[in-house]
């Protein structure tokens, strides 16, 4: 079992700044990846970055990519996402997830922290 606990979350204005963070629990070394989701008000949770545990080796979807930066400290069990150049439409809860697998539906979830970026 691996367990994850979000922070960071809160209100910026639109242009600002944000980095969430992502504690995972002991066993982590079981982790092949991470990820950060979010869900909108009245819209499916959308799948945001991810990155390989090992070797650090990153995706973006295009609606952050150039803004977002995803990582993690191997030595802290910590995923972070730095959050620039904020809009209003990045208003969302954001999730950290994990799993051991390769593919598939992420199996490890957080609780969630909300994220408004006011205009």
């Amino acid at each position: 079992q691996v367990q994850l606990v979000e922070s960071g979350g809160g209100l910026v204005q639109a242009g600002g700044s944000l980095r969430l963070s992502c504690a995972a629990s002991a066993r982590t070394f079981s982790i092949y990846r991470a990820a950060w989701f979010r869900q909108a008000p009245g819209k499916e949770r959308e799948f945001v970055a991810d990155i390989r545990w090992s070797g650090g080796s990153t995706y973006y979807a295009d609606s952050v990519k150039g803004r977002f930066t995803i990582s993690r400290d191997n030595t802290k069990s910590m995923v972070y996402l730095q959050m620039n150049s904020l809009k209003p439409e990045d208003t969302a809860v954001y999730y950290c997830a994990a799993d051991y697998r390769r593919g598939g539906q992420y199996v490890y979830w957080g609780q969630g922290t909300q994220v408004t970026v006011s205009s």
